[in-house]
Order: structure tokens, then C-alpha cells, then sequence
């Protein structure tokens, strides 16, 4: 019990030196909070103080700066008023210098006014006093002499009417007549398509095959001889009984086509007898080509023709262009312009005259160099031919601007003989050439499957390929190929560009 009681009692006595001790160290630590808290005050109180003073600085600086800014734009402002003030003031005496002038104007003005008043109340008054005494001396009031003057004036302006009625008719009637011939010619115009080629081969038939050693002689001096005389190039090849010429001088041609049918028919052939021979075929040619020259001047009715240039105009009996032979073409547009000319009142005999001649020039195209045109003016020169002649020789292709109307029929006449059915042939190798041009251009194009040439060339069929080209641009790939073979291809007539397009759908019943 007593042990008891001293271990309460010495855990009273432990408690209380604990909390004396707990006390103690308590107040040691909030002493040293207090000093720490007062040093931590009064260095904040310090800082603040520092901040203070600085803000206060920048503040009076800002201060400082603003009004500066202030200053200098009121001082801107103020000028620019200034300036505002002064334009007003100069615009204000400028407007008062111009109403004082106008001013000034209008008083000039009422001034003028009053003076054409004065006058023109003067200048009534004279004329009350001129009519007073005109209806005096006259005996007529002013509504009489009106009536009188107006019935003169109504005569006078009837018989200008009529005069300038009657001009204008017989003008209007030069004038119609002349515009009426230059539409007909310009409308037979629009036909034209002209074409030029020409055989450059002629055929010699032989009795037999023997004949060819015979002509070509021992070495060959008999070919060489014919050759060197006419200026012909012989073929013998394996053709039976068959001896080509080839030249492109068509007279020269004829001229060795005359003398081997001499010597083939004599049997003698060697070098004496083949110049004997050529000679004989020249002067028969010369006579030839002139009663030609002069039959075709009489079927064309032309007269007056100088010899050497119906000499010329026979030579073209030995000239073709495509198969048509062109003397007998220049006779039909001789007649066909002449009936044009006829028919629409221009000069029937320059026109027959201009297209029996317009292609005199191909007579010597192979001998001279340059286009026929040109080689046919310059013979029409030579030869003292009139200006309509020689406008329509050089205007008949289409070269120059025709100066008279006769060469405009000239020109349709001429595109009439060359394109009437029948009149021009192609050879063979040209055809099919234009043909699978023709062909190629249009599968050139993208989407095309086929094409076609048919008729004569005068039509293309194209298949294009639906996937590829729809319904809206089968129009547009149509005009197309048109601008191409236009371009591209050189063609008689018209060629008509039919483009198809076709979708099929097959199927089949089981």
C-alpha cells in the first residue's frame, strides 16, 4: 500500500517537473518567434518603403512623360487649326474676288441686255414699217403675200423634187445593175476549186518484140540517137510489143511519139534516118499545133489573136491536167464565160478572150521556170493583149483581187470546166494515197475505233468509242477532224465527216 502511494506520489511530482519543463522550453521558442517576427516586420516595413519611393519616382516620371506627349499634340493641333484658318481665309477672299466679278459680268450683261431690247424693239418697228409700205406700194396684205410666196416656193421645191427624183432613179439604176453583176459573179464565184496535174508517159506500140533491138541499135547508138534529138527518155522493158515515152515536156513527147511511129513503120532505123525523121515530126507538131491553136480560137469565137500566141494556145492540145485536156478546157471556159457575161450584161468578148487564154502560160511552163499564171501574163504582154485580159490570166487562180468583172467570170467558168462530172480523172496511186491519208488523220484522233473513207472519198465514217467520248463531244471531235483534213489533205469538192457513236447491250435466252 505504501508502494503504491510513493508511485503515485512520484508520478505527481514526474508530471509536474514535466510540465514545468515543457513550460519553460514553450516560452523560450515564442520569445524567439517574437524577435523573429519583429526582424521580419520591421525588413518588410524597410522594403516596402524602398517600393514605395521607387513607384513614386516612375509615377512622377509617367507623369512627366504624358504631359510631354500632351504638350506636342495640343501643339500640333493647334498649327494644323492654324493652317485650317488660313485655307478658309484665302478660300473666303477667293470666293469673294469671283462674286465680285460675277457681279461685275452681270452688270455687263443687263447692260448688253438692254441694248438687244433697244434694238430689237427698233428692228420690229422696221419691219412694221417695211410690210406698211410693201402692202402700200403693192396693194397687197401680208396674208395675201404669204399665199403668193408659199404658191411660188410649193412650184419651185415640185420641180426640184422631180429633177432629184429622176437623178436618184437613173443612179439607183447604174448602181443596181452593177451591184446586181458583182452578186451573180461573186455567187458563181464560191465554186471554185481549181486542179493541176498532167500525163508525163506516152505509149508507142510496136509490130512485134524484134522491133525493140532494132530500135535500140548496136551499143545502143539508135536509143541514144532518138534520145539526144528529142530530148525524150525511151523505156523498154518487158511490156510486149510496147516502147514508153517519158517526158514532162508534152510537145517534145509528141514529137517522139511521131517520129518512132515513122521509123517503126519504115523498118530503117539508124542515126541518118532517125534525125531525118525527127526532123519531119517537128515541122509536122509545128503545123499541127497551129490549125489547133487556130480551130480553137474559131469554136470560141474569139478573133485577132496574134499568130505566135495562137502558136502557143495550140501546144496546149499536148498538155493534159488531171486527164482533161487543156485546150479543149480553155474552149469550154471561153464559151461558158461568154454566156455568163451574156446573161448579166458585161463584156461577152473580154470575157471569152480572158478565158479562152487564162492558162496560155501552161504552153510553156516546162521550158521557163514559174507558175503558169505568171508565164501567161507575161506572153499576154509580149503580145500587146488589153488589161482585162491580163487581169483575168493573173486573177483566174485566185492569186490577186480581180479589177473587172469579166475576170471573175473568167474564174468561175474556170472552176466550172474543171468540176463537172466527168471532166478530171486522179490516177490510181493518188487516189488511194488521199484515201488512207483521209483515214489516218481521223484515227488519229483520241477515241476513235474505225474509220472508213466510202464513196469515192466524198464521205468518212468514224466509230468512236463510246467509254471514251460521250454524246456531247462526239460534235466537237467531228469539227475537229474536219479543221485536220482541211489543213492536212488537199481534196476536190467537199468531204462529208460522219462520226458515230453506239452503245450495245447483247444478251442471250437459255
Amino acid at each position: 500500500m505504501f508502494e503504491i502511494i510513493i508511485a503515485i506520489i512520484s508520478l505527481i511530482i514526474g508530471i509536474a517537473l514535466g510540465y514545468a519543463l515543457k513550460k519553460y522550453i514553450s516560452e523560450g521558442k515564442i520569445n524567439d518567434a517574437n524577435v523573429l517576427a519583429a526582424r521580419i516586420i520591421n525588413d518588410a516595413e524597410h522594403d516596402a518603403e524602398s517600393k514605395k519611393k521607387e513607384l513614386l519616382l516612375e509615377a512622377k516620371d509617367e507623369i512627366h512623360r504624358l504631359r510631354n506627349e500632351n504638350d506636342n499634340e495640343i501643339k500640333q493641333r493647334r498649327k494644323e487649326l492654324q493652317s485650317l484658318e488660313n485655307r478658309l481665309v484665302n478660300r473666303e477672299e477667293s470666293v469673294e474676288r469671283k462674286i465680285s466679278s460675277l457681279e461685275k459680268k452681270e452688270e455687263r450683261l443687263n447692260s448688253r441686255l438692254d441694248e438687244v431690247k433697244e434694238k430689237y424693239n427698233k428692228a420690229e418697228n422696221l419691219v412694221v414699217q417695211r410690210e406698211e409700205e410693201l402692202q402700200r406700194i403693192s396693194g397687197l396684205t401680208s396674208e395675201e403675200g404669204k399665199k403668193i410666196l408659199l404658191s411660188e416656193l410649193e412650184k419651185e421645191i415640185v420641180q426640184e423634187s422631180a429633177v432629184i427624183i429622176k437623178e436618184n432613179e437613173a443612179r439607183i439604176k447604174d448602181e443596181s445593175n452593177k451591184y446586181a453583176r458583182n452578186i451573180i459573179a461573186q455567187a458563181i464565184q464560191r465554186c471554185a476549186a481549181d486542179q493541176v496535174a498532167e500525163n508525163t508517159v506516152s505509149v508507142v506500140n510496136l509490130p512485134n518484140d524484134e522491133m525493140k533491138g532494132r530500135i535500140i541499135g548496136r551499143e545502143g547508138r539508135n536509143i541514144r540517137s532518138i534520145e539526144s534529138l528529142t530530148g525524150v527518155d525511151l523505156i523498154i522493158d518487158d511490156t510486149p510489143e510496147a516502147v514508153v515515152l517519158s517526158s514532162f515536156d508534152p510537145v517534145r513527147r509528141e514529137i517522139a511519139r511521131i517520129a518512132l511511129e515513122k521509123l517503126v513503120s519504115d523498118g530503117r532505123i539508124h542515126p541518118t534516118r532517125i534525125e531525118e525523121s525527127v526532123e519531119k515530126a517537128k515541122k509536122e507538131v509545128d503545123i499541127m499545133i497551129k490549125e489547133s491553136g487556130e480551130q480553137a480560137a474559131y469554136d470560141a469565137g474569139v478573133h485577132g489573136i496574134h499568130p505566135e500566141l495562137i502558136k502557143y494556145l495550140g501546144r496546149l492540145k499536148y498538155r493534159t491536167s488531171y486527164g482533161q485536156n487543156v485546150l479543149k478546157h480553155a474552149v469550154e471556159v471561153s464559151n461558158i464565160a461568154g454566156i455568163l457575161a451574156d446573161e448579166i450584161g458585161a463584156d461577152v468578148r473580154l470575157a471569152k478572150r480572158g478565158g479562152l487564154l487564162h492558162d496560155i502560160g501552161k504552153s510553156i511552163d516546162h521550158e521557163v521556170e514559174g507558175p503558169h499564171v505568171d508565164l501567161g501574163v507575161d506572153l499576154a504582154r509580149k503580145y500587146k493583149e488589153s488589161a482585162g485580159v491580163i487581169d483575168a490570166i493573173e486573177s483566174h487562180h485566185g492569186d490577186i483581187e480581180p479589177k473587172f468583172i469579166e475576170s471573175v467570170l473568167v474564174q468561175a467558168a474556170d472552176a466550172i470546166s474543171a468540176a463537172r462530172p466527168g471532166a478530171r480523172r486522179e490516177t490510181v496511186e493518188s487516189y488511194i494515197k488521199r484515201l488512207e491519208k483521209l483515214e489516218e488523220i481521223a484515227t488519229s484522233f483520241k477515241g476513235v475505233e474505225k474509220s472508213y473513207a466510202i464513196q469515192a472519198g466524198r464521205e468518212i465514217r468514224i466509230i468512236v468509242k463510246p467509254e471514251e467520248i460521250s454524246e456531247a463531244e462526239i460534235t466537237l471531235t467531228a469539227r475537229n477532224i474536219v479543221k485536220q483534213i482541211e489543213n492536212d489533205l488537199d481534196f476536190p469538192g467537199q468531204i462529208k465527216v460522219n462520226v458515230i457513236r453506239e452503245t450495245r447491250a447483247v444478251e442471250y435466252a437459255k
